[in-house]
């Protein structure tokens, strides 16, 4: 006979961004709660809202498997004395599982006697096991816990009721003072208290109490209603994924409706507007269709449409205070100029440890004069990059920001356009955040792009060079994310940019233009590049390319970004050739006479110490490669791999380890020399070959 069962937990209002990944993780929970007690079941179903997270099991069996094993005890020479008695150790064993020495039968096992017992193990009743979901409900875990009365126990929020029913039976189990039983709470205003006769009942039962239990139905209704409400107004609204989960998250009986503001304040940019609707009062904005932004929104009640005119009303003042302090702040921040929120930022500190704002972009200024100097962009983009720098954070002290801080880098470009900037000037300013999350987008101006590198490197030479190194879980300054952003940008321009060049290149700049102010790009510099290298793991690991490729360009002696993605992706896709494992072991073999090299200093080949002629063929074309700098990885790894047969002639005809010394050095110098070409593309010894 099958069996379902259904647990809720019943709480004061959790916060809107806990509730979903709060079932996820209780639907985890009791599905590993149900493998560790053996039972089987046939589906699991799941409930949320914001005063409560349910499951429920459908298709349970009455109870556990029997299981029957084979146990292994004592050495038959210690079960037993010389006499034949059973020993202690024999009795104990059997006592252990439920036995006695009468069950006892003998296994040898590699010459020797083992004394095992066999024994059926009967499996426990359904409803005995599922008491133990107190222990499930308890260890689910939350980002922010609380306590509440006198109680130790920490939860996301006071747990208020609980149900716990198998069929038609209550299943009871206590928590602080809350026992399980059958009844559950209705809408918090709308509805009441309802008891459950069976698991069945569920969401009727609540339905009729103004509980939408299914987040996913309740999220389908609120969709119909914005798209309803835009239909009778001729309006287009895309509601926001992010905002429709939230607002989902909200209600258990939602009920949407549309305001109005007025236009005057159209006069704003949009984005203040959107921010004021969507991010602060969640709100749907919506726009006609020639996409142009109304004076409307749209939003979403818990509970039903009775005095929804009050409901409206009261969200129109809330918004238009809003507004009302946003064109204020519009007003005001446009009566002085840029200069003047850039002299405010020399007060307003970066960090205690490193300096002020001001100075942080005095030091961006001259680290993309450097980036932008070893690319192969215009005057006027090298122009608009240093105009950008030196004012790209000036937004952060006017009054907008301050009231809007989502709004950074927004407002720059905004007030930057007002007060005569040119566009890419004023582009860069917001695109410099960018990309803002490990997937976000990414600065579509060359300007925006080479500020957004400046801006990342200083944060992790600043924080590097202040001993501020991220470890574990703790990155407070989010240096992971920016590390791994310039790696994204740096891969999507296809810019070349060797760190070890770059880093010197910046503290000949630092010292030149006297702008470190106390910054040490060459502090910890070890482990920026360690650093660079698990951003570009991560990013590598993230296109799907193997471990041992992964390992093998990040072992090399590449520092350039875009160079160590390209030659994984090269060496990747040439893992499928019929002649890989011929040319990677060729190449290996080089590399590993390079490393008895004990030359220090210039790497001298004298083709008059050769003799035979695989020396003079292998060198010459050593020598090709060393002169062709452009060289993609491409292409590169393309020339090494065209040197297998010769130097599989060389390693034929020559013995690098002579005893003539000056031969010896001259063939070991000239592995040498191959060897740091190899160790572009990286070290090859990494690689797995079949």
């Amino acid at each position: 006979m099958s069996h379902n069962y259904l647990l809720e937990i019943g709480l004061e209002e959790i916060p809107a961004h806990v509730v979903t990944p709060s079932i996820k993780q209780l639907v985890q929970k009791v599905t590993t709660f149900l493998k560790d007690n053996r039972l089987t079941y046939d589906s699991i179903e799941h409930f949320s809202t914001p005063r409560r997270l349910a499951i429920r099991i459908n298709g349970l069996g009455d109870q556990q498997p029997d299981i029957e094993e084979d146990a292994k005890g004592p050495a038959r020479k210690i079960a037993q004395d010389a006499d034949g008695n059973w020993t202690k150790a024999a009795i104990g064993f059997t006592r252990g599982q439920g036995l006695s020495v009468d069950d006892i039968t003998f296994k040898t096992i590699k010459g020797t006697d083992y004394v095992y017992v066999h024994k059926l193990i009967k499996g426990k009743m359904t409803k005995e096991i599922l008491t133990g979901m107190k222990e499930v409900v308890e260890s689910i875990n939350f980002p922010t816990m609380m306590k509440w009365a006198n109680f130790d126990f920490k939860y996301v929020r006071p747990i208020r009721w609980m149900v716990s029913i198998l069929d038609n039976e209550v299943l009871p189990f206590s928590i602080l003072d809350v026992t399980a039983d059958r009844k559950t709470e209705g809408h918090r205003f709308l509805g009441e208290a309802v008891e459950l006769a069976d698991t069945t009942e569920y969401e009727e039962k609540l339905r009729e109490q103004f509980v939408i239990v299914d987040a996913d139905e309740r999220k389908q209704l609120i969709s119909n209603q914005i798209k309803a409400i835009a239909e009778s107004n001729n309006w287009n609204v895309t509601p926001n994924l992010g905002l429709l989960e939230e607002v989902n998250n909200l209600v258990e009986w939602p009920t949407a409706f549309n305001g109005a503001f007025d236009e005057k304040y159209l006069a704003i940019p949009e984005e203040v507007l959107i921010t004021s609707m969507r991010d602060h009062q969640r709100f749907f904005f919506v726009r006609d269709q020639a996409g142009k932004l109304l004076p409307n929104f749209i939003s979403v009640r818990n509970g039903n449409d009775e005095f929804i005119e009050n409901v409206i009303r009261g969200n129109e003042k809330v918004l238009t205070a809003r507004l009302e302090d946003a064109a204020f702040f519009y007003e005001e921040d446009q009566k002085h100029d840029i200069q003047y929120y850039v002299d405010r930022l020399k007060k307003v500190s970066f960090h205690d440890k490193i300096g002020s704002m001001y100075e942080k972009m005095q030091r961006v200024n001259s680290i993309a004069k450097v980036i932008g100097n070893s690319l192969n962009i215009t005057q006027t983009e090298l122009d608009d990059i240093s105009r950008a720098t030196m004012i790209y954070k000036f937004d952060l002290v006017t009054g907008m920001v301050g009231e809007f801080s989502e709004l950074q880098g927004v407002m720059g470009e905004k007030y930057a356009q007002l007060m005569g900037e040119n566009d890419a000037v004023a582009k860069a300013i917001r695109e410099h955040y960018m990309p803002n999350s490990a997937e976000g987008d990414l600065p579509e101006s060359i300007t925006g792009a080479v500020v957004a590198l400046a801006d990342k490197f200083d944060n992790i030479f600043s924080f590097f060079s202040a001993d501020m190194i991220p470890s574990g879980s703790n990155d407070p300054y989010a240096l992971r994310r920016h590390a791994y952003g310039i790696v994204r940008i740096l891969d999507s321009r296809e810019w070349q940019l060797d760190l070890k060049d770059l880093e010197a290149a910046v503290k000949a700049e630092l010292a030149s233009a006297n702008t470190a102010f106390g910054v040490d790009v060459d502090k910890n510099f070890d482990q920026v590049l360690s650093f660079f290298n698990d951003r570009i793991k991560q990013f590598l690991d993230h296109q799907k390319i193997s471990h041992d490729v992964v390992e093998t360009v990040l072992s090399g002696a590449n520092h350039d970004v875009t160079e160590i993605i390209e030659a994984a992706q090269v060496l990747a896709k040439a893992k499928d050739s019929e002649t890989f494992k011929d040319d990677i072991e060729a190449l290996t073999r080089v590399q590993r006479i390079a490393t008895k090299n004990e030359t220090s200093g210039e790497l001298t080949v004298d083709s008059q110490l050769f003799n035979n002629d695989s020396e003079g063929e292998l060198f010459d074309q050593i020598v090709k490669i060393e002169s062709e700098d452009a060289l993609t990885m491409e292409q590169l790894f393309t020339e090494l791999r065209k040197l297998t047969p010769s130097i599989t002639k060389y390693f034929d005809a020559t013995m690098v380890m002579d005893k003539d010394e000056a031969i010896k050095n001259n063939r070991l110098n000239m592995m040498s020399r191959l060897a740091n070409l190899i160790l572009k593309a990286g070290d090859l010894t990494n690689v797995l070959v079949k």
